[in-house]
């Protein structure tokens, strides 16, 4: 992680809450898409759409080498996933439940 010479760890600490007030802010898929497209290059885009990509396939318990030959990422990235899903924060499985809770919600809403 890059370093700061005159930023101190609590002045991290709060850019980095910050930045998560401002992404819970955004109401839609289409502002969070902006807002990103704004504030990160195309590769880190890029590098965070492979890891979340991941993360369902790693949830269903689908091997590392299957992952890779359907989705491309490298095996280094599909193993630091799934790290973070057993010993992270908590960050992805929470994302990964709501998205599949709006998933199953949709169809229902829709009157199907």
């Amino acid at each position: 992680m890059k370093t700061h010479d005159n930023v101190t760890p609590r002045q991290e600490a709060l850019a980095e809450r910050n930045l998560c007030g401002a992404l819970a802010s955004l109401e839609s898929a289409e502002e969070v898409r902006s807002f990103l497209r704004d504030l990160c290059t195309p590769t880190e885009i890029e590098a965070m759409a492979d890891r979340w990509a991941v993360v369902d396939l790693l949830r269903r318990e689908i091997p590392y080498r299957e992952i890779h030959r359907r989705s491309g990422v490298s095996l280094a990235t599909i193993g630091r996933v799934a790290r973070f899903l057993i010993r992270g924060n908590g960050g992805y499985e929470t994302a990964a439940r709501r998205v599949s809770e709006l998933r199953r919600a949709a169809p229902a809403a829709a009157g199907v």
